[in-house]
């Protein structure tokens, strides 16, 4: 499958490939062969490329109900800019400090004054308003040095999903460059928390995957925990303690409301979708044993024990492709990760380290598995499946709660702070060497990340 045919299947708003391009120019370059799906290769993220990202062109400058064209150009410039050097294996320049581009030039670029710059790549494009009050963003991304274009896309968009539009066109050119699968254009729930150490108040939200287009979802009445976004985003699916005990409940975004998963007594926790959303995994205390659970995402029908040590044993998450299920457990005498076949058969661990392991969940891309070490500290780190190759990615007193990107490359995690006890969101790359905290308008921690928007 292309590149471009991939962008089609994943955002329902991408409508064409920048073709015959008669209004912005007379002979226009033939258009780009089309891509082969980018394979998962090893790239340096140690040697950054230079990319140069001016201000989108806006013919015919247009109010919209997300402000003038003109002002969208620049706008969508600075999120390619921002998406593109937060994945840490490019430098870009501008839209700030670079000079305004003409219509004529998104499509015959005046390469010897980029070469000057100078820049190994250039982002051009245009935001233009048609009639029906939508936005056509076009996108074109050229090596300078060979002085080609390589990729070109086109959306549609209504004017309130420009941001989308932005995110898709930094998606095509990081896959484009680096070979691997996108995930800008994705969403983040976590828990906002604010007051005091000793009394936090801890909410439900969701924002886009740069912190954008932040919202709360609950009031914070009910301390809420561990969310996780549904397949479809249709839904979350998180621990609240409503009444007053841990239980476990979807939340439909849609609609604004809630309904509880089980019906026991019993305290649950730690609830996870299997890759198709059609299962729920979580683990259930009873009589001072735990163990993992799984049960159908409606609720319906009887819940599947799956494993029975004496001791506590915490579900962590699905393979991708959900055949098996790594999990924690302290059978052994202290926290250690271990996995096991769905049906909960041939359990066996896979973590040998000093220290304790804890909170275990396996990548998109089935290749590792990430989790939290605690040795005196808390750092995220990664294994191999069998338990080899493991690797930590960070240095700090207390990192917890890794959870992937939808591509695999990146693991978000959450910080807290020594003495104050304030958490932040943080993320670092398979490198451990591209560590960044990202933007929230409160305290945050408890992250998951969804996969690449439909």
């Amino acid at each position: 499958m292309s590149l471009f045919a991939r962008n089609r299947k994943l955002a329902s708003f991408v409508l064409f490939i920048l073709g015959t391009q008669a209004a912005i120019a007379q002979t226009p370059p033939a258009a780009a062969p089309a891509l082969d799906e980018p394979e998962l290769v090893e790239f340096d993220t140690s040697k950054t490329r230079s990319i140069a990202v001016p201000a989108l062109v806006a013919p015919a400058p247009t109010d919209t109900a997300a402000g003038n064209s003109l002002a969208l150009g620049r706008q969508i410039a600075e999120v390619i800019s921002s998406d593109l050097r937060a994945s840490g294996v490019f430098e870009t320049q501008g839209p700030n400090g670079l000079r305004a581009i003409t219509l004529p030039e998104v499509a015959t670029p005046q390469f010897d004054y980029w070469k000057s710059r100078p820049v190994e790549q250039l982002v051009q494009g245009f935001v233009r308003v048609g009639g029906d009050g939508n936005l056509t963003v076009g996108c074109y991304l050229y090596d300078v040095g060979f002085g080609n274009e390589t990729t070109r896309l086109g959306f549609n968009v209504p004017p309130r999903e420009w941001r989308r539009a932005a995110h898709k066109c930094a998606d095509a050119i990081y896959s484009r460059l680096t070979g691997e699968l996108p995930f800008f254009d994705s969403r983040i729930a976590y828990i906002a928390e604010s007051g005091p150490k000793n009394k936090r108040i801890k909410r439900l939200a969701i924002m886009d995957s740069d912190g954008a287009n932040h919202r709360f979802i609950t009031n914070g009445q009910s301390t809420a925990l561990t969310p996780r976004f549904s397949p479809n985003y249709k839904s979350i699916l998180y621990l609240s303690y409503v009444d007053g005990s841990p239980r476990i409940y979807v939340y439909d975004i849609d609609a604004g409301r809630q309904r509880l998963i089980t019906q026991s007594t019993s305290p649950t926790f730690a609830p996870r979708w299997s890759p198709d959303g059609q299962t729920i995994l979580y683990s259930m205390a009873v009589s001072g044993n735990t163990d993992v659970y799984k049960i159908a995402a409606s609720g319906n029908g009887t819940p599947v024990k799956l494993t029975s040590s004496p001791g506590i044993d915490v579900g962590g998450s699905f393979s991708p492709d959900g055949r098996q299920i790594v999990f924690e457990s302290d059978r052994s005498g202290s926290q250690q990760v271990y996995v096991m076949n769905a049906d909960g058969s041939n359990q066996r661990r896979i973590s040998f380290g000093s220290g304790r392991y804890a909170t275990p969940e396996w990548s998109p891309r089935a290749d590792l598995i990430a989790f939290t070490r605690i040795a005196g500290d808390f750092r995220v780190g990664t294994m191999r499946p069998d338990g080899s190759g493991e690797r930590l990615l960070t240095d700090s007193w207390q990192d917890e709660a890794p959870t992937w990107a939808p591509n695999g490359r990146v693991i978000q995690f959450f910080r807290t702070a020594k003495g104050s006890g304030k958490t932040s969101i943080w993320q670092v790359d398979l490198t451990g060497s591209n560590e960044r905290q990202l933007p929230t308008p409160i305290d945050g921690s408890d992250p998951a990340w969804g996969p690449v928007l439909p």
